[in-house]
């Protein structure tokens, strides 16, 4: 098992801060649990399941992540997507979990009309944010000029994100763009969650928090019935600090903000949040998007689609579809809720 006995960078300790956040405020006094956290896609998860003392389960949850990492990285050069990446404008054949993942993927670009799109890798490691924020010392997160790339290299690299350039036939997926590459970082970690969640409901789990880096999925209400009480981080403050609660059961919560990793230059905020129609981080006065809806991998891809649409776009495609609700946050600090937070779910604003 790869657990987190090493030197984990800020904005991932970040993270697991956050998780306990949650694990704590979720928690029912004196019932039977069992909870361990572990290292895979680069950042830290947790799993906590309530009226058991089997840490079997957890073992075979860690075993999924491993075994999906495996396939779904494009950072381990062995994996399926970066063997796609690695032979781009050629057919590669890969598993039936790949090539959902990637279906699902094509999907959220067309739902989107590109906002949301998995042939951005090229475009995020130019970036590199994650590195780059993970070696700032200062607590502002302030950084050399030399680490935002040139304007020429961005417009040229922008040009080939573009999720019409996969093709798939069969089990076989081809990239017909030679400069292009897969990153599923925008959708993985909720498949992922959401495959946990089938493997302990066939154990007969009930009760537990599936918490993999930000993306939370709970399973059934506690164990006395009630449900669970989820704190969304407030963008900006210090870590743990919720900006409000959301009480679920059965439900997926999974927030995308500009102040996860990101840096300033000359006062200027760059993040990770990438506008795939110009290349640079999304300008469009919110800080923040929380998902509320039952299936994580959706969660996923709709809470980064929502914040590159905006509020007013982002708000209108989350009341267009069934059993998803959302919270935005915007620059001002101001909380605008979906119509069916506070009727179907309830959230608690600090």
């Amino acid at each position: 098992m790869q657990f987190f006995d090493r030197n984990i960078p800020k904005w991932i300790a970040a993270l697991l801060a956050c998780c306990l956040l949650v694990s704590l405020c979720s928690c029912g006094s004196g019932q039977q649990k069992v909870s361990r956290s572990g290292f895979y896609f680069d950042t830290i998860i947790t799993i906590t399941l309530y009226g058991t003392s089997n840490e079997g389960y957890i073992d075979q949850c860690f075993e999924l992540a491993k075994e999906y990492e495996r396939k779904f990285s494009n950072t381990i050069e062995t994996s399926e997507i970066s063997k796609i990446n690695q032979n781009a404008g050629k057919f590669v054949e890969v598993s039936p979990e790949t090539i959902e993942l990637i279906k699902a993927g094509i999907s959220y670009g067309e739902l989107s009309d590109g906002s949301f799109d998995i042939t951005i890798g090229n475009l995020s490691d130019l970036w590199n944010f994650s590195e780059i924020a993970a070696n700032l010392e200062s607590e502002d997160n302030e950084a050399d000029a030399s680490v935002v790339p040139d304007k020429d290299t961005i417009l040229k690299t922008v040009t080939h994100v573009d999720y019409t350039t996969i093709e798939i036939d069969g089990n076989k997926v081809r990239l017909n763009d030679r400069k292009s590459k897969l990153d599923l970082g925008g959708i993985a970690k909720g498949y992922i969650a959401d495959r946990m969640r089938d493997y302990l409901n066939e154990q007969q789990v009930t009760s537990g928090i599936i918490n993999l880096g930000g993306n939370v999925l709970t399973i059934g209400p506690k164990a006395d019935g009630s449900n669970y009480n989820v704190g969304i981080q407030k963008p900006f403050a210090p870590t743990g600090t919720s900006i409000g609660t959301i009480s679920v059961k059965d439900a997926s919560i999974v927030s995308s903000g500009i102040y996860e990793r990101y840096y300033r230059v000359n006062d200027k905020l760059y993040h990770h949040i990438l506008d795939t129609s110009t290349g640079y981080p999304i300008e469009n006065d919110l800080y923040q998007v929380t998902i509320i809806n039952n299936c994580s991998m959706d969660g996923d891809a709709l809470s980064t689609t929502c914040f590159a649409l905006g509020l007013t776009d982002g708000m209108a495609l989350v009341e267009s579809l069934d059993g998803v609700e959302a919270v935005f946050v915007t620059n001002d600090e101001a909380i605008h809720c979906s119509s069916g937070i506070g009727d179907s779910i309830t959230f608690q604003a600090e």
